[in-house]
């Protein structure tokens, strides 16, 4: 059986998620691996020298990238994940825009680059979910 777009895309949508898990995990792709706390703002290892990270951080790249990889069997599956998983990326790069990155509710924790990539991903996850399952009619036929 051949995969649809949508599962073609929460595929790899998820298999990078699991990656990004996975390299967060790496000395050397994560600067200041040795500052890499459990959760919280303290964490100061940065994936890429860039984002900041936490185990918590990269635990949930990791079960980001299973989900998708597993949504991916299916199409409405492959959609729901890309929808869904959109929107909790938006929550996300809201949530990190209120909070004060110093303090504990930083738990996750983020930074500005983690917030604006955030963005990119919700908008980029809902936009493929919506996008690659619409339905295709031809002008004047009748839809049953």
């Amino acid at each position: 059986m051949t995969a649809t777009p949508v599962q073609t895309a929460a595929l790899v949508v998820g298999a990078v998620f699991l990656l990004v898990g996975i390299l967060g995990f790496i000395p050397g792709v994560t600067a200041d691996y040795d500052q890499l706390s459990g959760a919280g703002h303290h964490s100061e290892a940065m994936l890429l020298g860039i984002f900041q990270v936490s185990i918590l951080h990269n635990i949930v790249h990791l079960l980001f990238g299973v989900v998708g990889i597993a949504a991916a069997r299916a199409a409405l599956a492959s959609r729901s994940y890309l929808i869904f998983g959109g929107a909790v990326y938006l929550v996300l790069w809201l949530y990190g825009l209120i909070i004060d990155q110093g303090s504990a509710a930083n738990f996750v924790p983020v930074n500005t680059a983690d917030n604006w990539l955030h963005f990119v991903l919700g908008i980029g996850m809902i936009g493929l979910g919506v996008l690659l399952t619409r339905t295709q009619t031809t002008p004047g036929a009748v839809r049953p």
